[in-house]
């Protein structure tokens, strides 16, 4: 992850730009001392002594469920005008959402998502606040006309399992499958599920962050007027997607396009404007989807960030590309996995392995803080697993590069090889 860049990786936070450029664009800058604000804060100023560089950087191999790493050109660009976005003078944190700047960047991004994800004009593309969290109660009110209307839920995992419990509160959810008794390993055979015959939607978590279960495919809904609903927040964009096959996809950004605060709403438009009469304003599709997500003030920078994020996807030749990439880096961590004799162990169906989160355990337990503590003092962090399972987890979205990958693997043999 190291960069080429001659100035030091902070210098670029502190360079008045006056570039009246585009922010497709990539131009670093080595600024003058003239120019530069210093800043100083004793108590970040160095890392902590556990952590080593993992370049000459000081950047790490972040391994971290979320939020996540961000592509180093996006970091570079949005460094690169932090402070005079465009010649504007100002940051985009502290511009005008309604500013010609910003409505640039707002429907840039959403121009660039749309030719990702090839979403048609059927659907609007909505950048919200919230979290993902907030649609486990935007979606009922949103899509079910009234409490009384039944909806179905495939659990394979934690968040899809608080997404059904949300719905209880706004409409009368089935749970048709749920992995928990597996210790959320699988996911069903779509012919076996008992879905409802009046359900209004069939609502799936397309990637377990926390269990690493990712739908390779999806289910269809039985009653033909309902549609599928997929919260796809640590698998969004690292692969193609049909859009048509979903009523609404949503999509928290920290995994792989953006910084925490925004989340990305897809909702096909015949379904907007029949919200629950008790649906908060800030929930409402169509209050955002009339005003074009600028209702309030959104998370600008995030939103720009997330502007970027599309456009280096696109320059990597589209999803397909990223899939492939992602197949990649998740093929050598398995394979290292599953050759270790037993030491190390991912408990989910191979079939169904998410290519984002990599769950993990150790054959001896008692090993497990020692090797999360020395891959930390190597330059690799967050391998902790979620409170709730323990363990080890590699997160290895979009923008962890192959040689974080390859770094891990070489550490966990060699590791094996000093623990036996």
């Amino acid at each position: 992850m190291a960069t080429t860049t001659t100035s030091s990786p902070n210098s670029l936070l502190f360079h008045h730009s006056t570039s009246s450029r585009k922010p497709s664009s990539l131009r670093l800058y080595t600024p003058s001392h003239a120019s530069l604000r210093r800043i100083s804060c004793t108590a970040v100023s160095t890392p902590p002594p556990s952590v080593s560089s993992a370049s000459s950087t000081g950047r790490v191999f972040n391994f971290a469920a979320g939020p996540a790493i961000l592509p180093e050109s996006v970091i570079l660009e949005a460094q690169a005008e932090l402070f005079n976005y465009q010649g504007s003078g100002m940051s985009i944190m502290e511009m005008s959402h309604r500013s010609k700047e910003f409505d640039y960047v707002i429907k840039k991004a959403e121009s660039d998502l749309r030719s990702l994800l090839s979403i048609s004009d059927d659907y609007s593309v909505l950048f919200l606040q919230g979290g993902a969290t907030t649609q486990f109660a935007a979606a009922p009110l949103n899509l079910c006309a009234s409490p009384d209307t039944t909806v179905d839920y495939v659990v394979t995992g934690s968040w899809g399992d608080k997404a059904f419990k949300e719905a209880q509160k706004y409409c009368k959810p089935n749970l048709i499958w749920s992995g928990k008794a597996e210790k959320y390993t699988k996911i069903p055979s779509f012919d076996s599920l008992q879905q409802s015959p009046d359900a209004r939607y069939l609502h799936i978590c397309a990637n377990e962050t926390i269990h690493g279960v990712e739908f390779k495919d999806y289910p269809t809904p039985a009653n033909k007027d309902a549609v599928l609903v997929a919260d796809m927040s640590s698998n969004f964009c690292s692969k193609p997607v049909d859009v048509s096959r979903f009523g609404l996809i949503y999509a928290g950004a920290q995994k792989n396009v953006g910084p925490s605060g925004v989340t990305v709403v897809i909702v096909r438009k015949d379904l907007i404007g029949n919200a629950q009469p008790i649906t908060p304003v800030m929930l409402d599709y169509k209050t955002h989807a009339d005003t074009l997500s600028l209702y309030n003030t959104p998370p600008c920078f995030a939103i720009y960030i997330c502007g970027l994020v599309f456009a280096d996807l696109l320059k990597q030749g589209g999803l397909v590309e990223v899939e492939k990439n992602n197949a990649k880096k998740a093929g050598i961590l398995y394979d290292t996995i599953d050759a270790s004799g037993g030491y190390y162990v991912c408990p989910v169906e191979k079939s169904v392995r998410s290519l984002m989160n990599v769950p993990f355990t150790l054959r001896q337990p008692e090993l497990e803080k020692t090797f999360i503590a020395e891959a930390s003092k190597e330059g690799m962090v967050q391998l902790k697993g979620h409170r709730s399972v323990g363990g080890m987890r590699a997160s290895i979205y979009n923008a962890m590069p192959l040689a974080g990958v390859e770094k891990l693997v070489a550490f966990m043999k060699d590791f094996q090889a000093r623990n036996p």
